[in-house]
């Protein structure tokens, strides 16, 4: 793809990742009411007992906090805060079963953060054994986790393998010392192999590297160098995310200036030059920012169409369930979502009078639901074909338009195709779809830059 400058600038705006749709500053407000989630919840598991739920729990403690993070996490060198969480986090499980049943079908389970190795792994297997001592495991579930290179141990690895966790994620992102510097991730290449092989020997089958373009003082060649260092190491999996700079949510990426940020062409040069060298490392492009191997469960999902994305990001199943514990973690019944509150003290506070800790959420519509559909056969196949009498297909077409003339897309009668160069701004494409974004007033500050 030869980069052209002035594509970059149409298309470098605020877009969402689209993890959901609505996106998240589109739900119901005060309208909101728990008991509807409870409802469709229940209702989707009652007809999808087979497929099981996905599980995500949040563990959002970290001893130091990295100045490019977006998540929710809660900054502590006090390791007493372990067990009073995760107490809460199961009765909170607790509250689920009561209204699902017992012996949940789990599917899925993913452990994310926050830094989930901050815990101790006796305090994880106490977690993880609660959950499962009252739920089935599906017979292919994956059971995942993400984990920090400079504090995952040995006994961390051999723990959750010896409660079925089978793939995990580490958190690169660079590994040039003056970008770790600036972005206060510290972990060494030495950390890194370390941990690969101790997961490796174990018995691991997929491991995933996180790699972020975009961050401060990063050029094509520190670039270069931290994806040729991942190469080498051979994880199953690679991410290769854009940095979203949002200071205005986010005071602590205010610890560098833009000027320290590659923007515009120089950023999307970042990610071509990632992306080469990731793809004549021998992986294949499965959707926005995911490369995989061909041997790996989520490329074949890919090649048969069965990718799927929520809340965690890409998946290789679809479970229309998804359960979220801890704080600020978000559940979806494909008719509903909701989210936890975002305060520890608030999650305590609610958990404690047995109340579940919901702070919004959003029910969607029929116009959701369609629209939904399209954003994410888009986000996981690159591909839409229109529904047959939607009234917003001839709008979706006429602002595909611009896209066409850029070569983005391809539309064909009721199909739109994302164009190999198309890929690269998928953001973009669903946003086409975006009837809430394209109808709110307020649309700065939402977001990050697509590029």
């Amino acid at each position: 793809m030869n980069i052209n400058a002035d594509l970059i600038s149409k298309y470098n705006v605020a877009a969402p990742r689209y993890t959901s749709y609505p996106t998240v500053p589109f739900w119901e407000g005060d309208r909101f009411r728990v008991q509807e989630w409870l409802s469709r919840l229940s209702a989707t598991y009652s007809t999808s007992k087979e497929h099981g739920v996905s599980l995500y729990i949040h563990l959002p403690f970290c001893e130091s906090l990295c100045t490019y993070c977006g998540c929710n996490t809660r900054i502590t060198k006090n390791h007493g805060v372990e067990k009073p969480y995760l107490q809460r986090v199961l009765k909170e499980w607790t509250m689920y079963r009561r209204l699902l049943g017992e012996d949940i079908m789990i599917s899925e389970l993913h452990l994310g953060g926050g830094t989930p190795t901050f815990f101790d792994p006796g305090n994880l297997r106490q977690l993880v054994e609660g959950v499962l001592a009252h739920a089935q495991v599906h017979s292919n579930a994956a059971f995942s986790f993400e984990a920090h290179p400079a504090n995952t141990t040995k006994e961390h690895l051999q723990v959750l393998y010896g409660l079925g966790f089978r793939r995990l994620s580490l958190g690169i992102q660079d590994f040039d010392v003056r970008v770790q510097f600036l972005i206060n991730r510290r972990q060494t290449r030495q950390e890194v192999e370390t941990v690969m092989k101790d997961a490796k020997a174990i018995g691991y089958t997929s491991v995933n590297f996180d790699l972020i373009y975009g961050l401060p003082l990063q050029t094509k060649d520190t670039v270069a160098g931290t994806v040729d260092a991942a190469l080498t190491m051979s994880p199953e999996r690679i991410s290769f995310y854009s940095y979203a700079h949002i200071p205005w949510l986010k005071p602590g990426q205010r610890r560098f200036t833009d000027s320290d940020l590659p923007t515009g062409s120089d950023k999307l040069e970042l990610y071509m030059l990632g992306k080469r060298l990731i793809e004549a490392g021998g992986y294949r492009d499965v959707g926005m920012d995911h490369f995989a191997k061909d041997t790996d469960p989520l490329f074949r999902a890919s090649a048969t169409g069965g990718l799927h994305r929520n809340f965690m990001g890409y998946t290789d199943r679809y479970t229309p369930a998804l359960i979220g514990l801890g704080v600020s973690s978000i559940g979806d019944s494909w008719s509903c979502f909701s989210q936890n509150v975002k305060s520890v003290e608030e999650y305590y506070r609610l958990i404690d009078e047995g109340k579940f800790p919901i702070l919004k959420g959003h029910v969607l519509n029929k116009e959701d639901m369609t629209i939904r559909r399209y954003i994410v056969d888009m986000m996981c196949r690159g591909e839409v074909r229109l529904e047959n009498g939607f009234y917003a297909n001839g709008t979706f077409i006429q602002r595909m338009e611009a896209l066409q003339e850029d070569g983005l897309v391809e539309i064909n009668g009721s199909n739109i195709r994302a164009t190999p160069e198309g890929r690269s701004f998928l953001r973009n494409i669903c946003m086409v779809f975006d009837q809430r974004l394209h109808n709110a007033r307020q649309k700065d500050n939402l977001f990050s830059r697509a590029i």
